[in-house]
């Protein structure tokens, strides 16, 4: 139901006020009893609420389902209704009895191969990964220092959004943007944003083959999740390789965490199982040993506030 009222762009529809379902119908070309009652139903988990007869206005829960404001949910609430991003769970068991990707069974290529094959999901991927609004930056720049990193490389950085925050925030440090060829190519269609333009050198390569030379610094942000820990120590010891010798590795994941409390992590890495079985959420102490195995030293780990995310900071040992 979230899938079909962030599809319809319905909060978007009531973010001046109240409006009547026939009117909602209306806009988004639906049928307004049936509309009606979808809305119905999500009043009652407080997502919309029910003013008058079929007649529905925001609430605080439903507000994040708006396009354009900070921490919107409304892509990510669109791709994961998407059936190529569902159905795969339908054979979750394949991946229980073999250990293999139920995605990659079902669809015979990996992720980002079907995205290349199939534009329209790989558009709506790189919707949802490209996030333009700079403040859902603001609590990495609060946790984290920055200032003293003279020149910055964001490893997978994809549209390059949060390099550019922290650019932004940092006005005497250069960054490098690197990610696959395609990547890249993609960004350089977008244009980068004047504030940066002449800080910030874009690269194409594979980080399994090495990554750009020379940083104070290298981010990887939901990089190391996607691969099992032989490659994601593969892509660590690049790192290291390429860094400066006094350089730092910033690592941003979800941590998993123990015990028998509910956790959206714990989803979450059920769902790496089925689309990408070479990735994996992982706790603190797999993530000390990740570092320890491709020469680092874990040094700092920063949760992010309103987020689910923690900064690991790492440095030669």
């Amino acid at each position: 139901m979230i899938y079909v009222v962030a599809k319809l762009g319905i909060a978007d529809l009531l973010k001046d006020g109240s409006q009547h379902c026939d009117a909602l119908a209306s806009a988004t070309n639906t049928h307004s009893d049936s509309l009606y009652r979808v809305l119905r139903s999500l009043a009652g988990f407080g997502i919309f609420a029910e003013t008058q007869p079929r007649c529905f206005e925001l609430t605080p829960q439903a507000e994040s389902l708006q396009s354009d404001v900070p921490g919107s949910v409304r892509k990510d609430a669109i791709l994961r209704g998407e059936e190529f991003y569902y159905k795969p769970w339908e054979n979750l068991m394949y991946s229980v009895q073999t250990g293999e990707s139920a995605f990659e069974h079902l669809y015979g290529v990996d992720l980002f191969e079907y995205y290349e094959q199939n534009a329209v999901a790989g558009e709506m991927f790189h919707k949802y990964a490209s996030n333009p609004s700079l403040e859902l930056y603001a609590p990495y720049l609060e946790a984290y220092d920055f200032s003293s990193i003279g020149k910055l490389v964001d490893i997978g950085g994809g549209t390059g959004n949060l390099l550019t925050a922290i650019l932004e925030a940092n006005p005497t440090m250069t960054g490098v943007l690197f990610d696959l060829p395609k990547s890249i190519d993609r960004v350089k269609n977008l244009g980068e944003p004047a504030s940066v333009h002449n800080r910030c050198q874009l690269i194409g390569g594979s980080f399994f083959e090495g990554v750009p030379e020379g940083g104070d610094a290298y981010v990887l942000k939901e990089v190391i999740h996607m691969w099992d820990d032989e490659q994601a120590i593969n892509i660590l010891k690049r790192c290291h390789q390429a860094m400066k010798e006094q350089g730092r590795l910033l690592v941003i994941e979800c941590i998993m965490p123990s015990g028998n409390e509910f956790s959206n992590v714990k989803l979450e890495d059920v769902h790496m199982l089925v689309v990408c079985s070479r990735g994996r959420e992982r706790t603190e102490t797999e993530f000390k040993d990740l570092f320890k195995s491709a020469g680092f030293k874990l040094t700092k780990i920063i949760p992010i506030k309103n987020s689910r995310f923690n900064l690991f900071e790492g440095v030669k040992s």
